[in-house]
């Protein structure tokens, strides 16, 4: 199973809570090493809507926030990017951001990067913005900020760039600035990674037609979505979110190996003449072994098998193995060539409309916060649908969905019998 790295009902429930909890930001965006103010500096929270200009003061302001942590990240030309880290709780915030010159020094030379190769350029857009029917209406309106570059020794494609990269999404009506952009594309893993510190503006409809068509399709990229599971697994409510979730064991496969050997030596042994039918099929048989296997049990994880929650109130996710996720009702991408995992026997049958992703922790657990985001966003790889599912279906973590359709019941989970 391929994953990607990155760095959502009855939401109803969840923001109303989240309108109540929120608070004030205000604070000066100044020069790190002349303490002068910066005017009309962009500031923003990582992720959101959320932004601000300052003031020529260099002075700006975020009247409500709601509860939780974010990045709060300053941007200036001739800069480089002035981040930290906040939590936001009922008492205001007062900040300084400092953002530090990036001005030649005397005598310094300036090498300037050569122009991306156009294959490889055109490889890292299409990894990026991912290949579903939303990321086709997707188009990065400054390709030459972004450098690209291979890796000739380990294939390794990584793209970077010095502000930020910015994509129009036509689908979502949202238009991106990805500042400090790393991506990496490792090829013999089949593993993408990317982070950086995104805001999100609001573009404008031509029409309310199109302002409709936006609102459609910000709720079918929402529905489904890891934003969406991430928020239903925080307020307990997986099954009206019309969410499965089985346990899936991953182990080496013992065949492996000694395929391997066998196929290698038959493959060089053969090298200057023809091959049997007999090898051709021993050839066909030993390269679709797998060097994991894995099992699938079909039986609804409960939700104190997925979720942790501390004394102080912070929650996790946090289970054994691998996490297998369905949600019913809604029909994969038709760009999406994929066949679908399976999700085993079950005497009560499941939905047929479905999309099925995998979920796989990297640091043991993974902090959940209110809005559907990740403390630490690397923390989990995510695979099958929602690997699929790229900068197309990317929304900011203060969308609030209107209008979700009526749960697909999954099966319930059954009690746990403790012994």
């Amino acid at each position: 199973m391929n994953y990607l790295r990155l760095l959502l009902l009855c939401c109803g429930v969840l923001f109303s809570f989240a309108a109540q909890a929120q608070s004030k930001i205000t604070g000066v965006a100044l020069d790190s090493v002349t303490h002068e103010p910066l005017a009309f500096a962009s500031v923003f929270l990582a992720n959101t809507t959320l932004g601000a200009t300052t003031t020529e003061k260099g002075e700006f302001e975020f009247p409500r926030v709601p509860k939780g942590t974010y990045d709060i990240v300053g941007s200036y030309v001739g800069y480089r990017l002035g981040k930290q880290t906040i939590t936001v709780e009922s008492t205001p915030l007062k900040l300084t951001i400092n953002l530090a010159p990036t001005g030649n020094q005397l005598g310094e030379v300036v090498v300037r990067p050569e122009p991306n190769k156009p294959e490889q350029y055109r490889q890292f857009a299409t990894l990026f913005l991912g290949g579903s029917t939303f990321s086709e209406q997707c188009h990065i309106s400054n390709p030459d900020d972004v450098r690209v570059m291979l890796d000739d020794s380990t294939q390794e494609l990584t793209a970077r760039t010095k502000e930020f990269l910015q994509i129009d999404n036509d689908a979502l009506g949202y238009r991106l600035k990805y500042y400090g952009l790393y991506f990496a594309y490792d090829k013999e893993a089949g593993s993408i990674t990317y982070y950086g510190q995104p805001v999100f503006e609001e573009m404008k409809p031509r029409d309310e037609g199109q302002r409709r068509l936006w609102a459609a399709n910000r709720l079918a990229a929402y529905t489904g979505s890891f934003m969406h599971f991430l928020r239903c697994v925080y307020t307990n409510r997986l099954e009206a979110g019309s969410f499965l979730t089985q346990q899936v064991k991953v182990m080496p496969n013992p065949r492996y190996e000694r395929a391997q050997q066998q196929r290698e030596a038959l493959l060089a042994a053969g090298a200057a003449g023809a091959y049997s039918p007999a090898e051709k099929d021993s050839l066909r048989r030993w390269s679709r072994e797998a060097p994991e296997l894995a099992t699938l049990y079909s039986e609804p994880r409960p939700i104190d098998s997925l979720r942790r929650m501390k004394p102080n109130g912070r929650t996790y996710l946090r289970y054994t193995g691998e996490l297998q996720v369905a949600h019913f009702g809604e029909a994969p991408d038709p760009r999406f060539k994929q066949p679908m995992n399976t999700l085993g026997y079950s005497r009560t049958p499941f939905p047929p409309l479905r999309q099925v992703s995998r979920l796989q922790l990297t640091d043991g657990e993974a902090e959940i916060q209110a809005d559907g985001s990740l403390r630490n966003p690397l923390a989990v790889a995510i695979g099958g649908y929602w690997g699929f599912e790229k900068i197309g279906e990317f929304l900011p973590y203060d969308y609030v969905p209107t209008g979700m359709p009526a749960p697909a019941r999954a099966p319930a989970a059954r009690p746990v019998r403790r012994r």
